[in-house]
């Protein structure tokens, strides 16, 4: 017998499945360029009777392709091709890191740049969050209500050092959608993912080894190995597959590598997504030499495809590798629930955390473990990635139209930002200070890397919904780059 939540979900994906079916074909046609710009759909009802579907199934399909910015509704002539991939400029160039193992000193513009961003009347397109309207706030709420009312303490108990099994038990289940088959002892609650992370790093090297990054990567995971004392090789990245496996196999024994820490799966900040044939291939190279490989997943829910991308640790044999992740990307980034899956080093990351945090947060871990025993993050999920998804393309579409010609822009299929590479002559930094007088916030390329490396580059975040201020934000971030060139 399927439960009540069940035949709601099953109701719900097959009333979404035929319109976003028509949508999709619609949508393939336009990628191969068999529908262009200005081209006339067919009518509703013509569309309706063609594929045997309803009216109201016809406008919802149209509905979705006006929402991703695809087609747009002229009145009283129908539907038009409003956007096509020949507009597309081109992709980023590979990253070139310096071939050098360095210490790590980037804290001094990470804070200039944040220090600046604190504004609220900011248009802020430097933080990589979901915006507050695409969150469950209100079933959050009663969560928190509910797991209030149930506990005999009201939450104010310490939690198990490990995390609330219930908590564990939900995030096992999870794992099942990237191939992993955890059980709740395998699993460490952090408070997010950078003290996941920051534990794990800690757990597999000492003061002045070597940790092999992409280039660029999150700014944070600097600040991590700084703190630790740590060196670090940036390994060249490609915009579509991530991490450069051989020039990292090359490194190894150059730099004496001790581990090796990637974000897989749309990697912040160029939304790569390494293939699942080289994430096994990775797997498989770093375990034969003994080295430990740290997997922040942190976005790999938020895919835009129709499967999830599996993980490295869904090919880990030897508990070599160390997968963090959290729900600050997806569902609560206030209440700083992450975890760890760190195989063999499972104990040594224990003692770590029990001489550092010792617990993570009672009430919010009750909260999230309440709300996805309901059943309700997959539907949440699948609500915000439709969003981002649609965020992605309008934002990609203004940053073609108004940003100059030679301007590189990545295609990301899931996470949250866009990686700008500019003409060589704009400095990224001094680009972001004159932005700041137009009340709008990036996060310069310079951040990106230990080596102040991407100059001419940027990110931009699109988890805010498309509106005209973010439309005019954009058209003023052109127009910032075309004057200083």
């Amino acid at each position: 017998m399927k439960s009540s939540q069940g035949r709601i979900m099953e109701t719900l994906l097959k009333s979404d499945h035929k319109y976003i079916e028509v949508a999709d074909r619609i949508e393939t046609l336009i990628e191969k360029k068999v529908l262009k710009i200005g081209d006339k759909l067919l009518s509703v009802r013509a569309l309706s009777k063609e594929q045997g579907i309803s009216l109201s199934t016809a406008f919802q399909a149209y509905y979705w392709l006006e929402s991703k910015g695809l087609v747009e509704a002229r009145p009283q002539s129908g539907y038009y091709v409003k956007y096509s991939p020949e507009h597309i400029l081109d992709l980023p160039k590979v990253s070139e890191p310096s071939d050098d193992a360095l210490p790590v000193s980037v804290d001094e513009m990470i804070n200039s740049v944040y220090v600046d961003l604190s504004s609220k009347n900011l248009l802020n397109f430097s933080m990589g969050a979901p915006a507050f309207e695409l969150l469950p706030i209100a079933k959050l709420n009663k969560a928190v209500t509910h797991v209030l009312r149930q506990s005999p303490t009201s939450c104010l108990h310490y939690e198990h050092i490990q995390g609330n099994v219930l908590l564990r038990k939900q995030i096992a289940r999870q794992a099942f959608n990237w191939g992993g088959t955890p059980s709740e002892n395998d699993i460490i609650v952090t408070a997010g993912c950078v003290e996941a992370l920051s534990l794990c790093i800690k757990a597999t090297t000492k003061p002045g080894d070597a940790v092999a990054l992409e280039s660029p990567t999150y700014f944070a995971l600097f600040q991590v190995m700084e703190s630790h004392g740590l060196k670090v090789v940036e390994i060249p990245t490609d915009p579509i597959t991530g991490i450069d496996i051989d020039y990292l196999s090359q490194a190894i024994p150059k730099f004496d590598i001790k581990a090796c820490l990637v974000v897989n799966n749309f990697n912040n900040p160029l939304g790569s997504c390494m293939p699942d044939d080289r994430k096994k291939y990775l797997v498989d190279m770093l375990a034969k030499k003994e080295i430990p490989l740290i997997e922040d997943d942190i976005y790999g829910e938020l895919y835009f495809g129709k499967t999830r991308p599996k993980t490295c640790k869904s090919y880990d044999k030897k508990g070599m590798v160390l997968h963090c992740a959290s729900f600050s990307k997806s569902l609560a980034p206030g209440y700083r629930i992450g975890w760890t899956i760190p195989g063999k080093f499972k104990e040594k990351v224990l003692r770590l955390k029990r001489m550092h945090t010792v617990s993570t947060n009672t009430l919010t871990q009750a909260a999230v473990a309440d709300f996805l025993s309901k059943g309700r993050f997959e539907l949440h999920l699948r609500h915000l990635r439709k969003a981002l998804h649609t965020q992605s393309l309008r934002y990609i579409q203004a940053v073609c139209e108004y940003f100059p010609e030679d301007t590189r822009i990545t295609r990301p299929q899931g996470g949250f930002t866009l990686w700008i590479e500019m003409n060589k002559k704009i400095n990224a930094y001094k680009l972001h200070k004159r932005a700041l007088k137009h009340n709008i916030g990036i996060a310069p390329g310079q951040i990106f890397s230990s080596q102040g490396n991407f100059e001419n580059c940027f990110r931009i975040s699109y988890g805010e919904p498309w509106s005209p201020k973010i439309e005019e934000g954009l058209k003023t971030l052109g127009k910032l780059m075309r004057e200083m060139k």
